[in-house]
């Protein structure tokens, strides 16, 4: 590969004066394949003997990615048609990049904010931590990136989120001391995406660390305003550049004394930063070391570390019984499907109408007030108006990817396996047969999944299911 030259000016100078880091063979690994990997959704998957089964089923070896949990390295590239994906089963990432999900640690009950969120695959890991036990902030500055990031949580299923389309210093302004933990996978020159994108080498001649260095200070800046003491800042990049790595952090806790890096246990194919090094506590992933793409990473406390949980006393604990009309005719067409613990589990938070729109939430949405939100709680459906005067309710496939197996009647939930022709047929937005043998009820809607997983809603018109998969989602 021909390598920017003031790129290999830094990196000789970085090897000089960081002799614990070997050279050799570092300008060599950006001439070799990248590296591709899935991580699996916490909020899905039950236990390894499962992500093994889907491994094999998807014609993959189970080779973990050391440091992360449910992620895998895979050989081949994710398909668009692949039914899992398009369940939320999974999610393709490169697997420098589920490291900083990893050290945040998310838990039930925090309030956590990823402040540059798109595409989502951070998010998603952070919600699914949370079990919807609290309030993930997803934020993309880039509206167009902020549908990217809406359509990869809503195919998660996680619940308890609002999506922000903001500048961190609007958050900063309207939320301030409000956030537990805060997650910045930063912009940056990308030299790490060398070898994965060919369009990263003319990204760093056209903005390279003198353009990402001041950026990356302000966000960091209003990640303190909004962060409250003894919570957390996860800070990351896929760039070798001290400037915007270790020296930017150091420079970052220069000006907030408050602040110190909380050093990690070691992890297989991490390198860690000893006493003596730059940023001792810090962690990078080496292309020629590791089996992954340049990353930094940084985990900081502000003051000393506390367990903060601030979401609990914000969260709907009980129904609210005081449910509309448009609420009603939701519980009513939903119960065709839902078990007794799918209705328990619908019922926990409340029901907000936004035009035709129902939301469930599980926080006061008025906490966002002034902000710009692209989707708040989960979209439970649309209630359309009928030519009689009367009113449908017409269910989201966003709630039928919340939904488990346990929480769909046996006779309202159709299993499809991978060889199963209508798989596909159903991915497409065509109409399905239905057959005896699916021991499903003779009208009314179902759920479609692959295998337990699934995918969205159907309904039964005596041998035939009419399809309900969004437009926007079918395959092509």
């Amino acid at each position: 590969m021909n390598l920017p030259g003031d790129f290999i000016n830094e990196m000789n100078d970085f090897f000089s004066r960081q002799t614990d880091v070997p050279s050799e063979g570092f300008y060599e690994s950006f001439d070799k394949e990248p590296l591709k990997g899935i991580r699996f959704s916490r909020s899905k998957i039950k236990n390894e003997d499962e992500e093994h089964r889907l491994l094999e089923d998807l014609g993959e070896d189970p080779v973990r990615v050391p440091w992360c949990s449910g992620g895998y390295y895979t050989k081949n590239e994710s398909s668009g048609k692949e039914a899992l994906y398009h369940a939320g089963v999974y999610y393709p990432q490169e697997p420098s990049a589920m490291l900083p999900a990893q050290i945040m640690a998310a838990r039930p009950g925090e309030i956590v904010l990823d402040l540059c969120a798109a595409p989502g695959g951070k998010a998603c890991r952070l919600g699914e931590d949370m079990h919807g036990e609290g309030i993930l902030v997803a934020n993309e500055i880039s509206f167009e990136r902020s549908k990217a990031l809406l359509r990869n949580i809503e195919r998660s299923g996680i619940s308890g989120l609002v999506i922000l389309n903001e500048t961190p210093e609007n958050i900063a302004d309207k939320l301030l001391l409000f956030f537990d933990k805060i997650l910045i996978d930063a912009p940056c020159s990308g030299e790490g995406m060398f070898r994965r994108d060919s369009g990263a080498v003319k990204s760093y001649m056209n903005y390279g660390p003198k353009v990402c260095v001041p950026l990356q200070e302000s966000i960091l800046e209003a990640a303190h305003k909004c962060l409250k003491d003894g919570g957390s800042i996860v800070y990351s990049t896929c760039t070798f550049c001290i400037g915007e790595d270790e020296g930017q952090i150091a420079s970052f806790i220069s000006r907030h004394p408050e602040y110190h890096v909380k050093a990690h246990p070691e992890i297989s194919g991490v390198t860690h930063a000893g006493e003596g090094s730059v940023l001792p506590g810090s962690m990078r992933i080496w292309p020629h070391l590791s089996d992954g793409d340049g990353h930094f990473c940084v985990h900081l406390i502000k003051g000393e570390e506390k367990e903060l949980r601030s979401a609990e006393d914000m969260i709907f604990r009980d129904e609210d019984r005081r449910r509309d009309k448009n609420t009603e005719a939701a519980l009513s067409v939903l119960g065709e499907v839902l078990s007794d613990k799918g209705r328990e589990g619908l019922l926990k938070g409340r029901f907000v109408s936004h035009g035709t729109g129902l939301f469930k939430m599980t926080f006061d949405e008025k906490i966002f007030r002034g902000l710009k939100v692209v989707k708040t709680g989960l979209y439970v459906g649309d209630i359309k108006p009928l030519k009689s005067g009367k009113t449908v309710f017409e269910p989201s496939n966003s709630i039928a990817l919340a939904l488990d197996r346990e929480a769909v009647k046996d006779d309202s939930y159709l299993a499809l396996s991978r060889g199963d022709e209508r798989l596909l047929k159903y991915l497409r937005g065509e109409t399905i047969s239905i057959t005896s043998d699916d021991g499903l009820k003779s009208s009314g809607m179902i759920l479609t999944g692959i295998g337990d997983y699934p995918l969205g809603f159907a309904k039964i018109n005596g041998n035939t299911a009419k399809n309900m998969y969004p437009k926007a989602w079918r395959l092509i």
